[in-house]
């Protein structure tokens, strides 16, 4: 190809901001709750984050990976026009990244995976043809926008209700939550565990038959709790703690548990999303290698892992603050058990939408979890103008990121065809 070592240079620059996004947007989810909830500090949570978002990325990222994006796009029509491909792939990598930018700088959290589908989506109609969308895998993808948020509000308000019924409500709620918080530990460990296989091993090339994948699941819940029941058996009741809030004793045994989710939804995460970066960069990436060649699969260097899993520990040490701020203080006051009702209802969610092939958002389905809990205890007890601009940010990324693909791909198009 004429152009592919400056092809090779751009997906790089392209896909570290692209990653960069994904960490001041994304991961302020996986560590938002933590931090709102006042369990971890931001400091903590970016160290957290930064070790198991790369370990995500690196380890289950992926030796092969979907270069065509959840298959929105046709490839075979361009098997002649590499090049056209290769304009796409970067425009919708530089598309996605720079409203990724716009949305962190305004603290709202947006779905990359949304972003990068969007970019795609405006390349591929305009560029190609309408013909060369999939339009029925677009029109599942906007109807998770309301099933995702819609399912792990419904979970969260019912595990936040089981804790007030179970912990809260009781005579002595600090007894009560040492004897539950174990069983939520279990919980907690097994959903996550079950995240983990079905979104991160699975891009190693590991496919575990759904029999093991849930006993590997039952082991994970249980070594889990084991550690968290030995060092909650370690917190003393502090009565002075209670005097300003009445349940901080309790709350300090469900931090225990926070520490936890936090860890493995990052890693989760890392496995997960990596991919809407480094996916269109291996897609360049093999296209030029094999000198224009179209292929859907691409074998994934783990040099781009490794670029990847740094542009978004990158993103999140250098901008994730703000959209961790609207995740975990404004939409509604979060405490530790409220927290963990919240992560627990969204890596649930994950796990059911991944068995039945319906592509979810981690941001849509961990706002939605924080509605459900906000709504447990009243609609006063959330703020509804920050939900609307939520809402409002959601409905733009698709058209803002096909637009912004677009005006790229001509540019991109004028400069090298």
């Amino acid at each position: 190809m004429e152009f592919g070592t400056t092809y090779i240079v751009l997906a790089l620059i392209f896909g570290l901001i692209m990653a960069w996004g994904i960490g001041a947007n994304d991961v302020a989810n996986a560590m938002g709750t933590s931090v709102g909830s006042g369990a971890i500090t931001i400091k903590q949570a970016v160290i957290i984050a930064a070790i198991f978002e790369f370990a995500g990325a690196f380890l289950a990222g992926g030796q092969v990976t979907k270069t065509i994006r959840k298959g929105i796009i046709d490839s075979n029509l361009l098997v002649d026009q590499p090049d056209l491909l290769v304009l796409g792939m970067l425009s919708s990598l530089l598309a996605a990244g720079i409203w990724l930018l716009l949305a962190s700088r305004k603290g709202w959290p947006v779905s990359t995976t949304h972003s990068i589908i969007g970019a795609l989506v405006g390349f591929a109609a305009v560029g190609i043809g309408m013909e060369a969308v999939k339009w029925t895998k677009v029109g599942s993808i906007v109807l998770s926008w309301i099933i995702s948020p819609a399912i792990a509000g419904i979970i969260s308000y019912w595990i936040f209700r089981s804790v007030q019924k179970f912990i809260l409500n009781t005579d002595n709620p600090f007894e009560s939550a040492k004897r539950f918080v174990p069983i939520y530990i279990f919980m907690a460990g097994f959903v996550i565990a079950l995240v983990t296989i079905f979104k991160g091993l699975k891009h190693v090339g590991l496919e575990l038959s759904t029999e093991y994948s849930y006993g590997l699941a039952v082991l994970s819940g249980l070594v889990v709790m084991v550690i968290g029941t030995l060092i909650i058996r370690r917190i003393k009741l502090d009565p002075e703690a209670d005097k300003d809030f009445h349940f901080a004793n309790v709350e300090r045994v469900f931090a225990v548990l926070m520490i936890v989710t936090a860890s493995a939804m990052a890693f989760a995460h890392g496995s997960n999303d990596v991919a809407n970066a480094i996916g269109p960069m291996a897609a360049v990436l093999g296209i030029v290698q094999s000198g224009g060649a179209v292929a859907q699969d691409s074998a994934l260097p783990l040099w781009v892992l490794v670029l990847g899993g740094g542009g978004i520990v990158a993103g999140l040490l250098m901008y994730g603050q703000k959209v961790m701020k609207t995740i975990g203080k404004q939409i509604t006051e979060l405490t530790p058990s409220r927290g963990f009702a919240c992560e627990l209802s969204a890596a649930t969610t994950v796990v059911f939408a991944s068995g039945v092939g319906i592509p979810v958002s981690t941001t849509q389905t961990l706002v939605g979890a924080v509605l459900g809990v906000g709504l447990a205890r009243g609609i006063g007890a959330l703020n509804l103008r920050v939900v609307r601009t939520i809402f409002l940010s959601w409905i733009v990324t698709l058209p803002v990121g096909a637009v912004l693909s677009v005006l790229i791909f001509f540019i991109l198009k004028w400069i090298f065809i």
